[in-house]
């Protein structure tokens, strides 16, 4: 869970994204950080029994830098005024599916998967997909993916308008082989991170995801 304050950290840190705000609250942002770091040691204590995956996970392995990159953005704001917390077993250089936290106000979701993959990987995913589609329908059909998650995030920015080059509209799959991104996602209310109860709760609805996410891992790992 995440106290109160810290949520009115990022409040405050949206309503002035600022270097001189944020230097004067230098203490919260302290305060901050140490609740951040404390909700992702929850988690890891709650996902590894369910992911051996995540085992050789640490804290510094699952957070994000709050300073944004703003060399190639029209907004200039210098902060995030959003927590995340990445939960995979990719390293640098190594890309791999996994679990996230997404928490700020109005926009607060859960997600698994594989975001944006470079093309090598994309075409390994794909190229799974198109051999194994039983597989992947199988774990999209199952009860407990469907209660949580429904299906993939299918949307007209996330799919190509015709099929991907190699392969034929009439797959089965062919929906799926169109996609650029292989989530899935809920939203849920920010107060809910206040609640004792919501990593052990969030943790049973991310783990609904780690067929999809072994299935991805499965693509990225295969031998040619």
């Amino acid at each position: 869970m995440l106290s109160k304050d810290t949520l009115q950290f990022l409040e405050d840190l949206k309503n002035n994204n600022n270097r001189d705000w944020f230097l004067d609250n230098k203490k919260r942002y302290e305060a901050f950080k140490k609740d951040y770091h404390k909700l992702i040691t929850d988690f890891l204590d709650a996902m590894k029994p369910l992911d051996s995956s995540l085992e050789m996970l640490e804290v510094k392995n699952c957070t994000f830098r709050i300073n944004r990159d703003i060399r190639f953005s029209k907004d200039k704001s210098p902060y995030k005024a959003h927590m995340g917390i990445w939960l995979s077993s990719g390293t640098k250089g190594q890309n791999r599916s996994g679990y996230y936290i997404h928490i700020e106000k109005g926009t607060s979701f859960i997600a698994g998967g594989f975001y944006s993959p470079e093309a090598d990987d994309l075409k390994k995913v794909r190229k799974e997909i198109a051999f194994f589609y039983e597989d992947l329908e199988e774990i999209l059909t199952d009860k407990n993916f469907k209660k949580e998650f429904k299906n993939l995030d299918i949307t007209e920015n996330n799919a190509l308008k015709n099929p991907p080059r190699g392969y034929e509209k009439e797959h089965p799959g062919i929906e799926f082989l169109k996609l650029k991104s292989f989530t899935a996602t809920q939203k849920f209310d920010i107060l809910a991170v206040t609640q004792q109860d919501f990593v052990s709760i969030m943790s049973q609805k991310l783990i609904a995801l780690k067929p999809l996410n072994d299935f991805i891992n499965r693509a990225l790992t295969s031998e040619e």
